[in-house]
Order: structure tokens, then C-alpha cells, then sequence
């Protein structure tokens, strides 16, 4: 994880003009159905943390790109669930995933509007609660409003730990590599606290369906 964190930092500060672009496209694709899994999308924010942090990346474009993409991939997987329906559980990849979609229906049934806010922050269902407010009809204008404010916040609090660490580490004269570990150990930390506190939070929406009409 390391070598592939430097990696990252390497390209990007030597490809200034294109960071924006490709760490849309991070957000992006950690947002959208089916994809999101497949992207480590706190590590790579972790990182553009730590070059915003040291001044390498100037931070208002590259806010607007992540943010941007953020919005947009949680609104396709939306558009994408409105249009199939329901009927899209039984399509492929979804029919081999009905767990886990039951357990993103369970808890949007439960939250309503407050599942897209919470969704953006819980690995497990982050990319398929938009997929499934699509598909439960959810009024368009309620779930942009979710969409683009759990965006932002989620965006910032990607960056702001990475950032920090560059700025502490310049303060106490590490170089990048020590600030690369730095980061790394932090991933771990997060992972786990979010994994944790995600599990409790699904489990309890899972546990308690509540009223099962979607709040919007």
C-alpha cells in the first residue's frame, strides 16, 4: 500500500494538470453501482490530502473536481435505479449481490433522506443505497439535496486527515516517505473505526426496519 500511495503522489506531482480530472474520476467511480468496490478511494484522497498539505496541488480546483465527481456518481447510480426499477434485482451483477441489496433496501426504508447522507460513509453499502432510492422512487430533489451536501462533507474529511499530516510532518521536517507511512497507518486506523462504527449503524437499520415507506 505504501509503494502504491508513493506511486500515486509521484504521478500526480509530475502531472499537475491532470490530478483534477483523474481524482474526479476516483470519486466518481467510489460513488457509482457496481463499481465502487473495486476503487481504494480513502487511500488516494488520503494522498491528495498530503499534496494539498505541502502545497503541491492547489486545493479550490481540486475540491470542485472530487466534489463533482462525488455528486455525479452517486446521481447516475440513482438515474440508473429509477430507470430499471425494481426489476433490476434480478438482473446480473445485482442477483448475485441480493443480501447485500436487501440490507442497503432495509436501511434506506428505515433513514429515508438521512440514508443518502449516512450511505456516503459506509463501505458496505456506500455505492448501492443511491442504486437503491432510484429504485424505490425516491423524489429526485430531496436525494440531490442529500447527494451534493454528504459530498462535500465526505470529500473534506477524506482530505483533512492527510492534509494535516502534511502540514504536522513539514512542521517536525519529515520527508514524503515518512509522511507517506504516516498516512498509511492512518488508513488503517480509519478503515477500522469505519468498519466498526459502519457495521453497528447498518446492523441497527437492518435490525429495526421502522416504517417502511422512505421518508423524502
Amino acid at each position: 500500500m505504501d509503494q502504491f500511495m508513493t506511486q500515486v503522489a509521484a504521478f500526480i506531482e509530475t502531472n499537475h494538470a491532470w490530478a483534477g480530472p483523474l481524482l474526479a474520476l476516483v470519486t466518481f467511480g467510489e460513488s457509482l453501482a457496481f463499481v465502487g468496490f473495486l476503487i481504494p478511494a480513502t487511500a488516494l484522497l488520503l494522498v491528495a490530502g498530503t499534496l494539498l498539505g505541502s502545497g503541491v496541488l492547489a486545493p479550490a480546483p481540486i475540491l470542485a473536481w472530487l466534489i463533482g465527481g462525488a455528486i455525479l456518481g452517486d446521481a447516475v447510480s440513482y438515474w440508473i435505479g429509477r430507470w430499471a426499477g425494481p426489476s433490476l434485482v434480478h438482473r446480473w451483477p445485482l442477483n448475485r449481490h441480493r443480501r447485500g441489496v436487501a440490507r442497503a433496501r432495509l436501511f434506506f426504508m428505515k433513514y429515508g433522506f438521512a440514508s443518502i447522507f449516512l450511505g456516503r460513509f459506509l463501505g458496505p453499502i456506500r455505492s448501492t443505497i443511491p442504486l437503491v432510492a432510484g429504485m424505490m422512487r425516491m423524489r429526485e430533489r430531496p436525494f440531490q439535496l442529500a447527494n451534493a451536501t454528504s459530498a462535500v462533507i465526505w470529500v473534506i474529511a477524506l482530505l483533512a486527515p492527510g492534509y494535516l499530516v502534511a502540514r504536522g510532518s513539514a512542521a517536525a521536517g519529515l520527508d514524503q516517505a515518512e509522511q507517506i507511512m504516516a498516512v498509511g497507518v492512518m488508513i488503517v486506523v480509519l478503515t477500522i473505526i469505519g468498519v466498526f462504527l459502519g457495521g453497528k449503524l447498518l446492523h441497527a437499520g437492518v435490525k429495526n426496519k421502522g416504517d417502511k415507506r422512505p421518508r423524502s
